[in-house]
Formats: C-alpha cells, structure tokens, sequence
C-alpha cells in the first residue's frame, strides 16, 4: 500500500478527517461526529503516518492482546514510535503485509477509538458495531 492507498482508507470512515497539529509532514487521521447545536466535539485520532512512500508507515491503536500477538507474527508490526505501546502499533507499509490486513488494521484503529465515543455520537457516524451489527447499516 502506497501513501495514496492508505490516506484513501483512512478518509473512507464517517467522520475521519486528515490533521496535521504536527506540521505539514504529518497525517493525523481522526474521527470526530458533531453534537447537538452545530458544534463540534474534540476530535480522536485513530492513525497518524508521514505519509512518505520510502519508508512509509502508520501507527494504529490495537486492542493490547492482539496487539502482542501481531507483533509475534509480523516483523513489519512493532510498538508505535512516541505513543503507548501498549494500545498503539507501528506497521511498516513495505509490501509484505496485503493490503486486506492493513484495511482491517485501520478500521480495527477506527472502531476502537469510535467505541469510547458516546452513544449519540456513534449514531451520528452511522457506527452500529456495538449493537451487533455492521458499521453504518441498520439493523432490524
């Protein structure tokens, strides 16, 4: 996956916008649903990445458990640089992980951070994950 790939993916979530609080050559991707009145809430971010093809990676919070076992499994997956590595993974993009794994990566980043949000602002985002069933469809 190359930097275009990775920003189209991370942009595709309801609410996810790019950030750069870190300076130009810095993505931070973030999850943010708007509150009653116009307003917005504090952002979360769920990716962050220098977006560069030489070298390219993305830190990516992880449920801690599964967090070791990929570290175990994939070299190109270790602690995330400057965050806690306990919750959050660095993954190099290089072309040894598929481009699947590293979807399911970021949307496992996405719907853990959208998970501590408030029930109302999941619903804004369409985000139906908890109450069984996929993210932004309904459920019967």
């Amino acid at each position: 996956m190359n930097a275009a790939g990775l920003r189209k993916v991370c942009l595709g979530f309801p609410g996810a916008f790019e950030d750069f609080p870190f300076g130009p050559e810095t993505s931070v991707f973030k999850v943010r649903a708007a509150v009653s009145g116009g307003a917005r809430n504090d952002a979360k971010m769920f990716a962050l990445s220098a977006m560069d093809d030489a070298g390219l990676a993305v830190s990516l919070k992880c449920e801690p458990t599964l967090a070791q076992q990929l570290r175990a499994a994939h070299p190109e997956i270790t602690g995330a640089w400057h965050l806690n590595k306990t919750h959050w993974n660095g993954v190099r993009l290089d072309g040894a992980l598929p481009d699947s794994m590293i979807r399911d990566l970021v949307e496992d980043s996405y719907d853990l951070v959208v998970a501590g949000l408030s029930r109302a602002q999941q619903e804004q985002l369409g985000w139906a994950r908890l109450a069984g069933g996929s993210r932004g469809v309904d459920t019967p």
